[in-house]
């Protein structure tokens, strides 16, 4: 087996994993990253939804890597491509929407703050927020965030956005006005997509395909536009695509050492690092740990107290949909700008609602109201779904047709907390192999009753906001009450200060061996009630700093 050596081998080049690389590059380490993905570039990223949504351009057929989902109390296991959160260079983040939602004070002390949710396995962070705020701030920085800082009166006093907030369609004004009449706050939501020119890169051109796609013009902050193109900048980092970690190695004194992968030909080969990164998805990074058993962890490295792959948690999600007729809302506010993609406005009235009769618990959630993707095919099949089906032909055609030039359709996403609890978590199928031969991930798939009913709530208050509108929308419905959100993960390999009851320390290194660190959603104990893209990444920026100091002193 080919050898080589680096200072820090990072397994993962999204969120948890770029980083990591770009800091400590920057800061004079041998970084070498392997990403089981492809590296693609602008030129790959086009607006064909067969070949970007619908085959294998971010997640693997099923033959070739399955996850295997459990989605009831011993129900069979059915070969899928869920669960992937993007196999590229820049993992998820590359087709990413962009939404870049700081978490609470209450986030980091859900165990504490409700005294316990009867059924879940809630725990308080080891760390607090103002821990994470430089991070915080660091992250925006470094990505170009865009947003307004004193927009939402439910965030602590921070810094302003790199970036003033995105242009919103014209619905975000009748957004603004019924929130502010019903009591609430409205305000821009923050994306990871440049208004203005920053870093070099041109703004957005506000095509509207940033989810599910990589964005063409450059203006989507994710990994790939910043932080690796930064890493690699320093002549320090080597990013090797289509490469598949293995097995982490051990040496003496349970100290890690290395990786095993399979390179893009197919052949055996070996890193050599006095830092291993896992940074695979909450997922895969569990799955890796658990494929690198070891006679001194038989039941996989780092898992002596059986806690690698349990409270695993995704982000429950609801949704509520209003279509308006195109028509009266110029009527009503102009046709100025009313192709715009964005409708740019989310609300956090309700993320802690002690005062609610009725409820399992006071955590609540985010609502972030959005436009209808311009997908032709996906808007088609949603089209024919709400129809159950009933129309084909002519009639469906005009359907269609009406969606796109007759009407708006305006909708929210409702993120809550996905409570982790016995119900959920990955393991190592016992049949099922990925193309080299190494057992799949299997993925069990069920959410405690609490969240269901968080969901339902968020929904209702949602839906109540879009009833209120002037112009009325000439229909209101709700779906996905509950839903888990596959690409959102979390918790598989949660931190905390007590060797018994976390995989990690606080500052996500495994308690039980030395210098290997998991920085990706693994180390969270909680989900939130935001998708966790910018904490994760401020997260790791914070890991990094650790590591650098630790590489100064000599350490490691």
């Amino acid at each position: 087996m080919a050898m080589d050596e680096a200072d820090v081998v990072i397994i993962g080049s999204g969120a948890g994993g770029a980083p990591v690389a770009a800091a400590l590059a920057e800061a004079g380490a041998r970084v070498v990253v392997l990403e089981k993905g492809p590296y693609y570039t602008v030129r790959d990223f086009v607006h064909d939804e067969v070949r970007i949504c619908l085959r294998d351009f971010w997640v693997p057929y099923p033959s070739d890597d399955p996850h295997v989902l459990v989605k009831e109390e011993g129900g069979e296991g059915v070969n899928s491509n869920e669960y992937w959160t993007g196999l590229c260079v820049g993992g998820g983040t590359v087709h990413m929407t962009g939404y870049c939602y700081r978490f609470k004070e209450s986030d980091f002390r859900l165990a504490t703050l409700t005294g316990g949710i009867e059924g879940a396995n809630v725990a308080d962070w080891p760390i607090r927020y103002e821990e994470l705020v430089p991070f915080y701030d660091l992250a925006e920085a470094r990505m170009g965030v865009s947003g307004e800082a004193a927009s939402n009166p439910f965030d602590l006093p921070r810094r302003p956005y790199p970036l003033p907030p995105l242009a919103g369609h014209p619905l975000s004004q009748l957004v603004d006005e019924t929130g502010r009449a019903l009591g609430y706050h409205p305000y821009p939501t923050p994306r990871a997509v440049l208004s203005r020119p920053y870093g070099g890169r041109p703004p957005c051109n506000q095509c509207g395909f940033c989810g599910d796609y990589g964005c063409e013009n450059g203006s989507k902050s994710s990994m790939l536009s910043t932080l690796l193109p930064a890493a690699e900048a320093t002549g320090r980092c080597e990013i090797r695509a289509r490469c598949t970690a293995r097995r982490i190695v051990l040496g003496p004194d349970n100290k890690a050492v290395g990786v095993e992968y399979v390179d893009e030909k197919g052949r055996a080969r070996g890193i050599r690092a006095r830092v291993v990164c896992l940074a695979a998805s909450a997922v895969e990074s569990a799955r890796l740990l658990l494929l690198s058993a070891t006679n001194g962890f038989p039941k996989g490295l780092a898992n002596n107290n059986g806690l690698v792959g349990r409270n695993l948690t995704f982000s429950t999600a609801g949704k509520g949909t209003a279509i308006f007729d195109r028509a009266e809302l110029i009527a009503r506010l102009g046709a100025k700008d009313m192709d715009l993609p964005f409708l740019q406005r989310s609300l956090q009235d309700f993320y802690w609602a002690p005062r609610e009769a009725g409820l399992p618990h006071p955590k609540g959630g985010t609502h972030n109201f959005i436009l209808l993707h311009r997908n032709v095919i996906f808007a088609a099949q949603r089209v024919a779904r709400d129809a159950r089906f009933s129309l084909w032909g002519p009639a469906l055609k005009e359907k269609i047709r009406a969606l796109f030039h007759e009407q708006v359709w305006a909708e929210f996403e409702a993120f809550c907390e996905f409570l982790p609890w016995e119900g959920c978590y990955v393991e190592l199928d016992p049949n099922a192999r990925d193309r080299w031969g190494s057992p799949a991930a299997r993925i069990h798939v069920r959410q405690h009753p609490a969240d269901y009913q968080v969901s339902r709530r968020l929904v209702e208050k949602g839906l109540d906001l879009f009833r209120a509108m002037k112009p009325a929308p000439k229909e209101v419905y709700s779906e996905f009450l509950g839903a888990t959100t596959p690409h959102l993960q979390h918790g598989s390999c949660r931190f905390g200060d007590d060797p018994a009851t976390s995989v990690l320390d606080r500052n996500c290194q495994a308690h039980e061996v030395k210098n290997l660190y998991v920085t990706d959603g693994s180390f969270m104990p909680t989900s939130g009630s935001v998708p966790a893209t910018l904490t994760i990444v401020a997260n790791s920026l914070r890991v990094a700093h650790h590591l650098r100091e630790r590489f100064v002193r000599r350490e490691i």
